[in-house]
């Protein structure tokens, strides 16, 4: 059974995307090679394998959103060439703050990103994790709540975002 990416494109993002294209395939084959062991994917081992292998391709982690040291706590997980990641396997409550960051980076006078890539976890992958490997996924966000969450809010986040999926 082998780890396939779901896709969904929010305000044009994979038109954005497919203008770097190779920065695109970079990042799919950076999660997919994340996952190349499914059986060690507990919710902070894959956060820590997708930062090493991010950075071994030269992104920058942590990345702040603003740029004084006020505001610190306010980062991106990843950075490379103006687009912001942010990979979340936490609870569902997250979306709303990381989605912020993303509106944030683009707009106003921080004009950092072109748009934000939102990585996480299909129900499907939740539930193998789960069941095969006994991993604790419970409460996790979806790509499935992502992807029902963003027309709600098209008013308050008007960056393009590119959520992908992690599946199986």
């Amino acid at each position: 059974m082998g780890v396939r990416l779901q896709k969904f494109s929010y305000r044009f993002a994979e038109q954005i995307f497919n203008s770097k294209l190779a920065l695109k395939n970079e990042m799919e084959n950076v999660i997919l090679k994340s996952c190349s062991d499914l059986s060690v994917l507990t919710r902070p081992n894959f956060n820590k394998i997708l930062e090493e292998n991010f950075v071994s391709c030269g992104w920058q982690s942590q990345a702040a959103v603003f740029p004084d040291e006020v505001h610190a706590y306010a980062r991106l997980d990843f950075l490379k060439d103006r687009v912001g990641v942010e990979v979340q396997f936490g609870h569902a409550s997250f979306i709303g703050i990381d989605l912020l960051k993303f509106q944030i980076s683009s707009y106003s006078n921080l004009d950092n990103i072109d748009f934000g890539v939102y990585i996480c976890t299909t129900k499907n992958l939740q539930n193998h994790l789960t069941s095969k490997y006994n991993l604790k996924w419970d409460g996790s966000l979806t790509f499935e709540k992502v992807i029902n969450y963003l027309p709600h809010i098209k008013s308050a986040i008007q960056v393009p975002i590119y959520v992908i999926g992690v599946d199986i």
